[in-house]
C-alpha cells in the first residue's frame, strides 16, 4: 500500500510571475493595447469578454516553469515522481496515476506477501501449470534474455536461495544458512530457461525455480510510469524509485541532475547530467543486508555459489534509449556487482554496457572511460 502525499515545491517562477518580465510582458502587452482600442470601439461587456478570452488563450499557451514533486513508498523503498512544464493540479493528477501504477506492479510482483508472482511459484513448486497474463509472461521472457546474457549472474530464478538467506522479509535479521542448505539449492540450479510456454500458461521443467524480481521489478516500473508520463504529453519529468532513476526531457534551459549516492557515507560521490529517456541504476550492498561476524552480507547473492556477494559496495550504470531503459538499468547493474572487482569490464563489455561507475569494499573506484568523461564535464 502506498503510503506518501504530495509534497510540491516552485523552483522557479511560472509563466504567470510579476508584469514587467519578458515572458510576460511579451504576452500581455498585445492584450492591453487591443483592451483600450477595443473600448472606444465596443460596449464595456463586449470588450471585457474579449479581453477575458484573449488573456485565457495566452496564459493557456504558456509554460509552466515549476517543478512539483509527488512522493510515496512502495517497493520497499521512496519514490518520487518530480514533474516540469504542469500546472500543480495536473501535475498531483499525474504524479498520483503513477503512484498507482507502482501499487499495482508492488502487489501482483511481491516475491513473498500474496501475489501473482508467489501463485506462480506455488503452481511450480507443485509442477503444476500457471494461467498467467500477457504482462506477466513479456517480463518472465524478458528476464530470461537477460539472464542469458548475463551468463545467468543474473537469475530472477534463485528466489530459493533468497529466501533461504532471510532476505525475503522486510525485517532483515542476521541468518547464516548451513553450507549443506546452500549447496542443495545451487546444485538444483534454477534458472529462467527452465520456464516452459503455452500461450499465457507457465510451467518449469525444474520446480526448484522460485522467480523473484527484487532486482528487476523497479526498472519496469521506471519504464511504466515513463509510458504514462509521455502518453499524458508531459514536457519533461524525473521518476525515482530507491535510486533507480529515469528521465523525460529537460527541466527548461538544463538537463536533469541526479547525484550518485556514497556506500559508506553520506552524501554522493558524482552528480551527472541525465538527458531524455536515459536511466540511471544503482545495486549496493546498504540498504538490505545485515552484519555477521564483522562481515556484510548484502542481499544480492552469486547464483554460482549460494554466497553472498561482499567485494562490492555499489556498481552504478546508465542505460539509454528504447521502451526499456528503465528495465536495462536496474537488471544490467546486478551481474557487474556478482562479477566483482576482476571481471565487472568483461561483463560490462558483454551486456553493451558503457556507463559504468563501480567502488569496490575498499572504497576503490573504477569506472568506464565514457563514465569517467561524463563525471567530469
Amino acid at each position: 500500500m502506498i503510503q506518501g502525499h504530495a509534497r510540491l515545491r516552485r523552483l522557479r517562477a511560472s509563466c504567470v510571475s510579476l508584469p514587467g518580465t519578458p515572458r510576460t510582458a511579451g504576452a500581455l502587452l498585445p492584450l492591453l493595447c487591443l483592451f483600450f482600442i477595443s473600448a472606444r470601439m465596443l460596449k464595456r461587456t463586449r470588450c471585457l469578454l474579449l479581453f477575458l478570452a484573449l488573456l485565457v488563450a495566452v496564459l493557456g499557451g504558456c509554460t509552466n516553469d515549476a517543478v512539483y514533486r509527488t512522493r510515496g513508498h512502495v517497493f520497499g523503498t521512496v519514490v518520487e515522481v518530480s514533474i516540469y512544464g504542469e500546472s500543480q493540479a495536473r501535475a498531483d493528477l499525474l504524479g498520483a496515476q503513477v503512484l498507482r501504477e507502482f501499487d499495482r506492479l508492488h502487489h501482483k510482483f511481491h516475491a513473498w506477501q500474496p501475489s501473482a508472482l508467489t501463485a506462480l511459484n506455488a503452481s511450480i513448486a507443485r509442477g503444476d501449470v500457471y494461467e498467467a497474463d500477457a504482462e506477466m509472461v513479456d517480463m518472465l521472457q524478458t528476464a530470461t534474455r537477460l539472464a542469458e546474457r548475463s551468463d545467468n549472474l543474473f537469475n530472477p530464478a534463485i528466489g530459493g536461495l533468497i529466501r533461504l538467506w532471510g532476505f525475503q522479509s522486510s525485517d532483515i535479521t542476521p541468518h547464516r544458512p548451513s553450507p549443506a542448505e546452500i549447496r542443495r539449492w545451487v546444485a538444483a540450479n534454477p534458472r529462467m530457461t527452465d520456464l516452459r510456454y503455452d500461450g499465457n500458461r507457465v510451467s518449469s521443467t525444474n520446480q526448484a525455480v522460485m522467480l523473484d524480481f527484487g532486482g528487476y521489478a523497479k526498472g519496469y516500473a521506471l519504464d511504466r510510469a515513463a509510458g504514462i508520463l509521455r502518453g499524458a504529453r508531459v514536457e519533461a519529468a524525473l521518476i525515482n524509485i530507491g535510486g533507480n532513476i529515469l528521465a523525460i526531457g529537460q527541466p527548461g534551459a538544463h538537463p536533469w541532475k541526479v547525484g550518485i549516492q556514497n556506500p559508506r557515507g553520506a552524501g554522493t560521490v558524482a552528480v551527472v547530467d541525465l538527458h531524455d529517456n536515459e536511466a540511471i541504476g544503482t545495486s549496493g550492498d546498504y540498504e538490505r543486508y545485515f552484519m555477521q561476524d564483522g562481515k556484510r552480507r548484502p542481499h544480492i547473492i552469486d547464483p554460482r555459489t549460494g554466497e553472498t556477494t561482499d567485494l562490492v559496495a555499489s556498481v552504478t550504470i546508465i542505460t539509454s534509449g528504447g521502451p526499456d531503459a528503465g528495465t536495462r538499468s536496474d537488471g544490467h547493474s546486478k551481474p557487474l556487482f556478482v562479477a566483482g572487482p576482476r571481471h565487472w569490464e568483461a561483463m560490462a563489455a558483454r551486456l553493451g554496457l558503457g556507463q559504468v561507475m563501480l567502488i569496490d569494499a575498499g572504497r576503490n573506484v573504477y569506472m568506464t572511460p565514457a563514465m569517467r568523461h561524463r563525471i567530469s564535464q
